[in-house]
């Protein structure tokens, strides 16, 4: 054992960690940042109330299903409501920084990639909840829509009026469903076969989830999917790391192997015959040759040579 190399995997453990903390402590900056930046601007009720009424109406003129009448049928059924509910406060946070862990580990550089655009996705939503305050279904009265998670539970923010901790006037674009969607164009990315496409179920249900909480217009997860199309597009495409060709069964290593064929004899002997297992490794210009004869002196030098190797593997028989 070479102890030179001994330091080695205690050194690489340590820059590990502190890449890890590194990453952990910009995450939770960007984190902080996007709370902050939601609770200063969230006193401008009476402005998202109105913007509220404009997409119901502008939807209803697009011909977009009514909120109202998708929600109806889920409040006769509670057990749906909770699963609604317990969707939309415990899988948002939990899936999207699970994602992020497993790429940061299994697929590094295309963790970069996916933190960047979520970042990108994050600051154009921030820009718009400041440009547009907009009241979620649940708080605008025009849409008849129920609270669900304030009369059923669990319940993810308080009365409008005394919550310090979240702007519950920036439903556009839904976060919700811009993230769950970027986290499933990450996993398709580096998961291979049809079933990858299986990971677009997370966005597709968060969608439901929010529209059927009243938390967020159909418009919210539209909006949120073109603005992530647009960062998306923006940003540059991430390295594909190059690996060693693989080994594995029925791989071909090594020189490709050809059959001996039976040399020409001499004048006066038998043919010769070339043994079941005889077989030769061929250089490329050899190969080169092999589809049709060639005057190049690359494939006259390897036919002297294969003409000396067959001469050599005649065994006359003796009379």
């Amino acid at each position: 054992m070479d102890t030179a190399e001994l330091p080695a995997a205690p050194a690489r453990r340590a820059v590990a960690l502190r890449r890890a903390m590194r990453e952990l402590g910009l995450v939770a900056t960007l984190f902080l940042v996007y709370k902050a930046a939601r609770v200063a601007g969230a006193d401008r009720a009476s402005t998202a109330v109105g913007n509220g009424e404009w997409i119901w109406r502008v939807e209803r003129l697009f011909h977009l299903p009514d909120e109202a009448a998708f929600q109806r049928p889920v409040l006769s059924h509670e057990l749906l409501v909770h699963l609604a509910n317990g969707y939309y406060a415990y899988v948002h946070f939990p899936a999207t920084i699970s994602c992020l862990i497993w790429l940061y580990v299994r697929h590094p550089v295309r963790y970069l990639w996916t933190r960047r655009m979520l970042a990108g996705l994050t600051a154009a939503a921030l820009a718009l909840h400041f440009l547009v305050p907009l009241a979620p279904p649940r708080l605008t009265a025009l849409t008849g829509m129920v609270d669900t998670g304030s009369r059923y539970g669990p319940a993810v923010y308080g009365p409008p009026d005394t919550d310090a901790l979240s702007n519950q006037y920036a439903a556009m674009p839904s976060l919700h469903v811009g993230w769950a969607l970027a986290v499933a164009v990450a996993l398709i990315a580096v998961t291979g076969g049809r079933l990858r496409w299986l990971w677009l179920a997370h966005p597709l249900v968060t969608l439901l989830v929010v529209v059927t909480t009243g938390n967020h217009y159909w418009l919210d997860g539209i909006v949120a999917a073109v603005l992530l199309a647009v960062v998306y597009v923006g940003l540059p495409r991430p390295a594909q790391p190059t690996s060693p060709p693989t080994r594995g069964r029925g791989a071909r290593t090594g020189w490709p192997r050809q059959r001996l064929r039976a040399p020409h004899a001499p004048s006066g002997h038998p043919p010769a015959r070339a043994d079941a297992g005889d077989v030769v490794r061929t250089s490329g210009a050899e190969r080169a040759c092999q589809p049709v004869g060639s005057g190049s002196p690359a494939c006259q030098f390897s036919s002297a040579v294969r003409s000396r190797r067959d001469r050599g593997r005649q065994r006359p028989r003796t009379r």
